[in-house]
């Protein structure tokens, strides 16, 4: 690895080493903040031409090039309907890579970038709509809320959640296998629930890193090792309250929870991650979302403990 490459895993792992997130902070319309995990942006231009596409319709306005390429643009305030969005008004376009692709969002104004203790991020209030928020903090006394971007691809592009047939056919018996599933984004963990469904397993569904760790060492207080109990653990990274990193962390630390087999599983882009998972001491890393490359990882897991 260059020893660029080597700086900026280290500049991660400081940051995951002290459970913080860094947040590109920006406004879509009005005085409400918007947060987004700096290591999902690759950068922020002033706001190029946007060229429609037949057919696209909705917050999907069209393609920018940018430096070569061709890039779909998503207006994001129309995609979590802010009220006070204004889609002609946003002068800024966020290009973001996540889900093993690229994309920008117009946002109206860049605000700044900070670093925030994960344990600062609070779950979104449950108000009955769609979940489009994964968190909820404070920076200088304002509110910023944190989208749930794998959502907004979700509703705009599709993400397939079905695995193939020939994976299917390898499917073990119902109940045999259990697994810790925890992620932050309601979307991510209804789409692993899915997956595992069709795979046979049973699966726990957590919400971030602290609930997920209090709930293995509660298993052990019991008399009930999880390394037996759950197959793997299959995490996010970036969480509120704690993070993937921390939780595998943590869990290595811990003799009663240290055998657990711990896949980390995230948006984020894996030039960062493959490096971070020997770090920390994850046992995989698969980028989302490929129902079928997370499926052949969870199968090949199953069968290396003889479960069928």
């Amino acid at each position: 690895m260059t020893s660029q490459l080597i700086d900026r895993i280290d500049q991660r792992t400081r940051l995951a080493g002290h459970n913080r997130l860094a947040l590109l902070l920006f406004r879509l319309g009005g005085r409400q903040l918007f947060g987004v995990n700096v290591f999902k942006v690759q950068e922020v231009l002033r706001r190029p031409p946007v060229y429609p596409l037949p057919g696209s319709a909705g917050p999907l306005l069209g393609v920018a090039d940018v430096r070569g390429r061709s890039i779909p643009v998503l207006d994001l305030g129309s995609a979590i309907a802010h009220p006070e969005a204004d889609a002609a008004a946003c002068e800024f376009l966020v290009v973001a890579e996540f889900n093993r692709s690229v994309q920008g969002f117009l946002v109206a104004a860049v605000d700044r970038i900070v670093n925030v203790p994960v344990e600062e991020l609070r779950s979104p209030p449950d108000y009955g709509g769609p979940p489009l928020l994964t968190a909820v903090t404070r920076v200088g006394g304002e509110l910023v809320q944190l989208i749930d971007v794998e959502k907004v691809l979700a509703d705009v592009a599709g993400v397939s959640i079905e695995i193939s047939s020939v994976l299917v056919e390898r499917a073990v018996r119902p109940g045999a296998a259990r697994v810790l599933v925890v992620d932050d984004s309601r979307v991510a963990r209804a789409q692993i629930r899915t997956m595992l469904q069709q795979l046979g397993a049973e699966c726990v569904l957590l919400p971030d890193g602290r609930q997920a760790l209090a709930h293995l060492k509660e298993l052990a207080q019991r008399g009930i090792v999880p390394s037996e109990y759950y197959a793997l653990v299959v995490s996010d990274i970036e969480m509120p309250e704690m993070d993937g990193y921390t939780l595998t962390t943590e869990i290595r630390r811990d003799p009663a929870l240290a055998g657990c087999w711990v896949l980390l599983h995230t948006s984020l882009s894996g030039v960062f991650n493959n490096a971070m998972v020997e770090r920390v001491g994850a046992n995989a890393f698969v980028p989302k979302y490929s129902p079928d490359e997370l499926a052949e990882c969870v199968l090949s897991r199953f069968a290396s403990l003889g479960i069928a």
